[in-house]
């Protein structure tokens, strides 16, 4: 009988670390940050921030946050290729 309730227990153990990992890998997903730069590559095909929004699940003010300067990347650059 003993040999029976610890298969069970491990059972059990084993059964709250996948329930827990499964837990954590949705949570992981449903972030609340938006890519800018598909916001960016959407707004240049003419799709306005609502559109955007139901798109990618996300809220508008999320969406037009992405508005404004890009903030990735070499912000001193003058879109022309340097000395090589």
């Amino acid at each position: 009988m003993r040999g029976l309730s610890q298969r069970l227990g491990i059972a059990a153990v084993w059964g709250t670390l996948v329930m827990a990992g499964a837990v954590a890998g949705c949570s992981s997903m449903s972030s609340n940050h938006v890519d800018c730069n598909v916001v960016k590559l959407q707004q240049q095909a003419g799709r306005s921030d609502s559109e955007i929004a139901s798109a990618l699940g996300a809220s508008v003010s999320d969406v037009s946050s992405c508005h404004g300067p890009e903030k990735s990347g070499n912000a001193t650059s003058s879109g022309e290729p340097g000395p090589y």
